[in-house]
């Protein structure tokens, strides 16, 4: 199986990001500790990669997704991420992670931009070498790993599909989603033991599927309703 063999040698260049993995779950870790929680966007598909790390079973419960309801559609227009993230209750004990394949249009480069004018930590996921090698489609020329504290490269290729067929005009199965989930749920995997290591209770999630799972996340939404609040329940 192609795609299955492209996702098997991907897997050991992803290991590489270890240090980064660190680096960017001690930046999740101090800011939950801290009171922050951890917001997480993605244009289009890399919303997919945003989700993971919130409200899922075994993630951290200060942590949300915020979609953009267009996915992508105007993310080659500058002002619009500018616009975007202004209605963001954004604090400076949060940290924040943008997952964008290119990081190269407009909506990416003003959000981080907007991110670091407050002084808020912030982790791109990323294909780094792809960027590198990208043209900025925004004025100022950056491109989102320029603008990162920490930078997850998921290694992914020039177009993201990397399975080639026969007879077919171009490459199929994109690995930058996976690519993601693996960097991001590590990621949270270091920050939990960061936090349990500095004697901090994380606040985990339990599956909702298991016997005493609702009961248990019930229990914990209730004891952080003060700290947290509306901000890890709306959408902005």
């Amino acid at each position: 199986m192609k795609y299955f063999q492209v996702i098997k040698d991907l897997i050991p260049l992803l290991e590489r990001e270890e240090e980064h993995m660190k680096q960017a779950g001690h930046l999740m870790a101090q800011s939950i500790m801290n009171g922050g929680i951890i917001q997480a966007f993605g244009s289009g598909h890399s919303y997919a990669a945003s989700i993971e790390i919130a409200g899922r079973a075994g993630g951290l419960l200060p942590a949300k997704a915020v979609m953009e309801e267009t996915f992508g559609r105007y993310e080659t227009i500058e002002g619009v991420g500018t616009k975007f993230i202004e209605s963001w209750d954004l604090r400076e004990k949060d940290c924040v992670v943008i997952i964008s394949n290119s990081g190269r249009n407009p909506f990416i480069i003003e959000m981080a931009s907007f991110v670091k004018s407050k002084n808020v930590p912030l982790i791109a996921v990323t294909a780094l070498e792809v960027s590198k090698n990208s043209t900025s489609r925004h004025s100022s020329g950056k491109r989102l790993f320029e603008l990162a504290d920490v930078v997850l490269d998921n290694h992914s290729i020039p177009g993201d599909a990397a399975v080639e067929i026969e007879g077919l005009y171009t490459k199929v199965g994109g690995t930058s989603s996976i690519a993601a989930d693996l960097l991001l749920n590590q990621t949270v995997v270091f920050a939990i033991e960061e936090m349990l290591a500095n004697n901090f209770e994380p606040p985990v999630l339990m599956s909702a599927n298991i016997d005493g799972g609702p009961e248990f996340n019930d229990k914990l939404k209730e004891k952080y309703r003060d700290l947290y609040g509306y901000r890890i329940w709306i959408n902005k």
